[in-house]
């Protein structure tokens, strides 16, 4: 069974998805209360579902105290209409932004895939996925066929958080956000780090192996 921590202040809109998801294996467990939720023990749960507007905490504040805290996939669901609310939320660590109102159907969907990205990163981080590289993060070190790569903290950062979302296209706001190393938080700073880590591991931006481009997107770490 999955189970999935919902904070939701609309009580009869978390019945009807509950009851929607519960023909497929997936329990939901709903608080109104942003501060009981957080409470609630987030880690116990395998995904989060967030509404952005809550009683006496805004949703995004809730967001970035659960993405500071633990490692959990969170879907933001929200009614709020602008556009800044879904870019903050996705540049503090959201993996999801789905837009209220919606059908079930593709919440489902959304989590489905994120319970699958989420499964994929920790095998990942124990270095049993069929990837030329491997992550070690106890001595900070990423190695490309067992050899280790000589990165600075910004390059480390940037290729640990592609590692750890292998095979997944990430935003340019998400890398930005995600490398504390990174002085300038400007593209063009992101693009000389890649640039760089290209280099170090062979790589082309015209017939990439490794760091492919997603137009209007940001990067892919493939192979």
């Amino acid at each position: 069974m999955t189970n999935v921590l919902m904070i939701e202040d609309d009580a009869e809109f978390a019945e009807i998805l509950s009851e929607y998801l519960a023909q497929y294996n997936i329990k939901i467990t709903n608080y109104e209360d942003p501060y009981l939720g957080l409470s609630a023990g987030v880690k116990n749960y395998d995904l989060l579902i967030l509404d952005l507007t809550l009683p006496g905490m805004d949703g995004l504040e809730v967001c970035k105290e659960v993405v500071d805290k633990y490692d959990i996939p969170v879907i933001i669901s929200s009614a709020r209409s602008d556009v800044s609310d879904k870019v903050i939320g996705l540049q503090i660590g959201a993996d999801d932004y789905l837009p209220k109102p919606y059908d079930p159907k593709e919440m489902y969907a959304r989590i489905q895939s994120l319970i699958r990205r989420y499964k994929k990163v920790n095998v990942q981080e124990d270095g049993n996925v069929d990837s030329d590289f491997r992550l070690d993060e106890k001595r900070h070190q990423i190695f490309l066929k067992d050899k280790a790569i000589n990165l600075t903290p910004a390059e480390f950062e940037i290729l640990e958080y592609m590692l750890k979302h292998h095979g997944f296209s990430i935003s340019r706001e998400q890398l930005v956000h995600n490398c504390k190393s990174l002085k300038d938080k400007g593209s063009k700073s992101l693009d000389v780090i890649i640039g760089r880590l290209r280099n170090k591991i062979g790589d082309s931006s015209k017939n990439p192996k490794y760091i492919q481009s997603v137009r209007g997107i940001g990067y892919k770490l493939i192979g």
